[in-house]
């Protein structure tokens, strides 16, 4: 299989007979081949040092050209690739010797094509696209050797046409199927030929022996001029679909002379009747005719040298990474065009397959009040999908979160990663599955009174990105100083793949042309921006104390965007900034109506762990930063922290039998940690699975110190069975009650009329209603040993712990409490508050979800009935069924079903289940 490599950059698209040349000209699988290599125009340009192959063969058993066999070595390790020799600046050779068996192992497989990828020693710099030499049967072949398949010229220029053929033979050959030469008994022919007009041209060589009889076959083009016409109003950049079933193309490409439009529709060639009109910077092209049951692929060929797709392509196909896409996860997704094209296509239908929206009353929580549940698709669920993800909404429901911020979505490079090397910032990466299922996603959580909340990376872009490669620097490797979008060398110190140009109107046009598609496509309801203190031109990247000074270039950017979208798109989108800069920018961006993200991970732990220093957590409220309004989402931890857990359980403190290294003693800790977190008025975020105690290392599990790790899988929650492990689902209970606390009681919870005392391990939050009369206090012990802590009551009384359900009767409101280590309360003069209970004895689990033949539940079932979507019932199961029976469903076709059981003891449940 070939070696894929994630975020290697894509450069220009260069013709493979212009790389190299084969010596024989044809080659069969028997005979030593010399290749020779020119580097020109190659990511290897001008490069002096070590070249080596990364190689492999095609065979009649590979499925795709993606799909290499017997690979030499490995990428990046020069003692087990072939090294190629040096014969002069930007030439090189390969000798494949004796023959292609023994060189690649193949044995007796067919070998149709070597496939190759020149790199570097160091291995960031390469040949791109993959080079393939065809591998010819015995006998007679032939094969033209000038001018090169798709080659372009001008009108009037004369050509050399020649072709070989592999034994004697009468030869012949033709331009637009009428003969220009003729040779008898031989072995090359060759004629002069002037292209008198523009268009397309087919140069044919046939060669005949006897009965037998051989072609081939390339296309070239005869450039034609661009019509300058100006562009029809209100149309976008990418696909405009018109009311009249065509298609209009907009590209922006200042300083492009010629961009044509290739594809499904014209058999990926260049064709004047697809070449796009310009008006300024922009090219454009109306296409009619097109089926519009069809999806089609497409290209854009720039200048005669460049294809790419469409930098607003909604949907793009991979030839590296879709091969490796279940079909349970995206069904029926198109095929690659393979031989056609190289490198990622867009592709477009006229009319997508519907989606009908069920939830269409939804509204957005207040900013407030918001509890965001951090969510990385691929290790929240099992099969890294939008459908699972479906499954577990009710859990989270329970839990009482009402927004759901998912990591990157937008189409990244490879299929397996976080999210933050985007390479199409409007297209739904394929990995987590097709358009509508992400919809009913969307659409699901909004039945559930949860909120949907995107995290986009705007920062920067990544090589496959048409941004990067449309203007690109190939001697420099960076982009190039003229690129619209994309700066050549970071304007700030921690960037990372290419960074974007924020004070562009190019790219103010991109960013906020793809922020009102996924409002209005898949209705989500706001945006975390990742890295938004990036988004500056003004910084020097040596100085990182600069970068966080205030920047008025960069507040306005982000304003402007604001703007834009609460003006045009959503006037309540929520917009959260990831974004770290002096308070003093961060007060004037929180005043304006962004939320910033507050990251407490460190203090938090310190108290966790049972240690004083850095343990003040005061930074989590928004009056101690001087803000006028609750706008910092607060989080103990998130995808970029290490877990609290882990840390507890590795660097813990401890005092004679106490000890928080201790599992329990650990998780009691984080309950305290819990209390405290959600009682400071705000909006707060959990990283997925925190609410169970997820301690599973963000780094290496098998030394949290090393980072190499970072961004590997980890483990899912429910393979672990956190979900039903008493301790852990103490925390969850906690979490659930806190949040439904502050959401039932607003005016508490929320209020702006608070005091707190939380720099030392002693802890206390005092909340004020201005409405009602339910006052809270809420006081932990973050110690390892007992501590009397003054709970500074506002009045005398009857004071009732929620968690406890225990009373005490205050006397005086500094009369000390005593908290043994870890120890909390949340104390109110309202007894019923205890009545606000949301613990689940144990957590309803049907398993495993997806599943192929039989499922099970963790519950003694009575009746169970299995129905469709659409409400129709297809199997039911009816007795006395034990916990863990094993339901057969094997003969249901794929599809999603709702599951409805009902027990004596236990209430109606339903669930979602994936038949695969």
């Amino acid at each position: 299989m070939k070696k894929l490599f994630g975020l290697i950059l894509l450069l220009l698209s260069i013709t493979v007979n212009a790389q190299v040349s084969t010596a024989p000209t044809i080659p069969t699988a028997s005979d030593a081949i010399t290749i020779t290599f020119n580097a020109v125009g190659t990511g290897l340009e001008g490069y002096t040092g070590d070249v080596y192959a990364h190689t492999g063969v095609l065979t009649t058993n590979s499925t795709s050209q993606s799909d290499w066999k017997h690979v030499i070595g490995s990428w990046g390790n020069n003692a087990t690739q072939p090294k190629l020799t040096r014969l002069g600046a930007n030439s090189y050779e390969l000798v494949i010797t004796p023959n292609i068996a023994s060189f690649y192992g193949s044995g007796s497989e067919v070998v149709t094509d070597i496939a190759l990828v020149f790199r570097n020693s160091a291995g960031n710099a390469q040949t791109n696209p993959d080079i393939f030499i065809k591998i010819y049967a015995n006998g007679l072949n032939i094969a033209l050797t000038n001018p090169s398949d798709e080659a372009v010229f001008n009108v009037n220029d004369n050509v050399n046409i020649t072709a070989e053929s592999s034994i004697n033979a009468n030869l012949n050959l033709k331009v637009n199927n009428s003969t220009i030469q003729t040779a008898t008994n031989a072995t090359t022919i060759s004629s002069n030929y002037t292209f008198t007009s523009p268009g397309n041209y087919t140069i044919e060589a046939v060669a005949s022996q006897n009965s037998e009889t051989k072609t081939d076959v390339i296309s070239v083009f005869v450039k034609t001029p661009t019509q300058n016409e100006s562009i029809p109003p209100n149309l976008e950049n990418g696909v405009n679909i018109n009311n009249n079933g065509s298609v209009t193309f907009v590209l922006q490409a200042p300083f492009k002379n010629d961009v044509f439009i290739i594809g499904d529709f014209n058999n990926w060639s260049l064709n004047a009747a697809y070449q796009m009109k310009k008006d300024n910077d922009t090219f454009w092209l109306t296409v009619n005719g097109l089926d519009a049951d069809t999806e089609f692929a497409y290209q854009y060929f720039i200048d005669y040298s460049l294809k790419v797709a469409d930098p607003y392509a909604k949907k793009i196909l991979d030839p590296d990474d879709d091969p490796y896409i279940p079909n349970t996860t995206y069904p029926n997704l198109k095929a690659y065009p393979t031989g056609l094209a190289t490198g990622n296509v867009s592709t477009f239908k006229i009319n997508p397959t519907p989606y009908t929206w069920q939830n269409t009353t939804f509204t957005k929580p207040n900013k407030e009040n918001l509890i965001v549940y951090e969510m990385l698709i691929r290790d929240f669920t099992e099969n890294d999908s939008f459908i699972e993800a479906m499954t577990h909404l009710d859990y989270l429901e329970t839990l009482g979160v009402n927004a759901i911020e998912l990591m990157p979505i937008s189409e990244f490079e490879g299929n397996d990663s976080w999210g933050y090397n985007p390479s199409f910032h409007g297209a739904l990466d394929k990995a987590y599955g097709t358009q509508n299922h992400f919809k009913s996603f969307v659409d699901a959580c909004h039945s559930r009174g949860i909120a949907v909340i995107l995290d986009v990376v705007y920062n920067h872009a990544f090589g496959q990105s048409p941004l990067a490669q449309m203007y690109w620097d190939s001697a420099n490797n960076k982009p190039a100083t003229n690129n619209p979008w994309l700066n050549p060398d970071a304007k700030h110190p921690f960037n990372v793949g290419y960074d974007f140009n924020h004070e562009s109107q190019y790219t103010k046009t991109f960013v906020k042309q793809t922020l009102k598609y996924w409002i209005e496509e898949f209705k989500v309801d706001g945006f975390r921006f990742d890295l938004s203190k990036g988004f500056t031109q003004t910084n020097n990247p040596s100085n990182v104390g600069a970068w966080s000074s205030q920047d008025n270039s960069r507040i306005a950017i982000l304003q402007d965007y604001a703007n834009y979208i609460w003006n045009n798109v959503s006037t309540d989108a929520y917009l959260i900034l990831e974004h770290f800069a002096n308070n003093s920018e961060e007060t004037i961006l929180a005043n304006y109506g962004f939320m910033l993200w507050g990251n407490l991970n460190h203090s938090f732990n310190q108290n966790t762990m049972g240690f004083s220093t850095d343990a003040d957590i005061s930074w989590l409220s928004y009056q101690n930063r001087g803000w006028s309004n609750p706008h910092i989402v607060g989080y103990m931890e998130s995808h970029d922290e290490e877990r609290l857990m882990v840390r507890n359980i590795a660097y813990g403190n401890s005092n004679g039998s106490y000890n928080t290294k201790q599992l329990s003693t650990a998780l009691d800790r984080i309950e305290a940690a819990t209390a405290i977190f959600y009682s400071i008025p705000g909006p707060k975020m959990l990283w997925q699975f925190g609410e169970l105690g997820y301690d599973k290392s963000i780094n290496c599990e098998s030394n949290i110190n090393d980072s190499s790790c970072r961004l590997d899988r980890k483990p899912v929650a429910w393979t672990l069975g956190y979900d039903t492990n008493t301790n852990r689902m103490d925390v969850y209970n906690v979490t659930a009650k806190m949040i439904n606390l502050k959401k039932q009681y607003p005016s508490t919870f929320n209020t702006d009329n608070f005091s707190m005392s939380v720099s030392g391990l002693l802890k206390r939050v005092n909340l004020y209603d201005n409405v009602g009369n339910l006052d809270a206090v809420v006081i932990a012990n973050f110690n390892v040993t007992a501590q009397t802590i003054n709970p500074n009551f506002p009045n005398t009384g009857t004071w009732y712990d929620a968690f406890t359900e225990t009373s005490i009767n205050v006397t005086s409101p500094t009369a000390g409490i005593t908290l043994q280590p870890g120890e909390y309360r949340l104390y109110t003069q309202t007894a019923s508050l205890n009545n606000s209970k949301f613990e689940l004895s144990e957590t309803v689990k049907v398993y495993p979800n997806p599943t192929q033949n039989t499922f099970s539940i963790n519950k003694n079932i009575n009746e169970l009935h299995i129905y469709t979507t659409t409400g129709k019932l297809v199997k039911s199961f009816k007795g006395n069924f034990s916990k863990g029976f094993a339901f057969d469903i094997s003969t249901l076709p794929q599809s999603i079903y709702v599951v409805k059981t009902n027990s004596v003891l236990e209430t109606p449940q339903a669930f979602k289940i994936i038949k695969l």
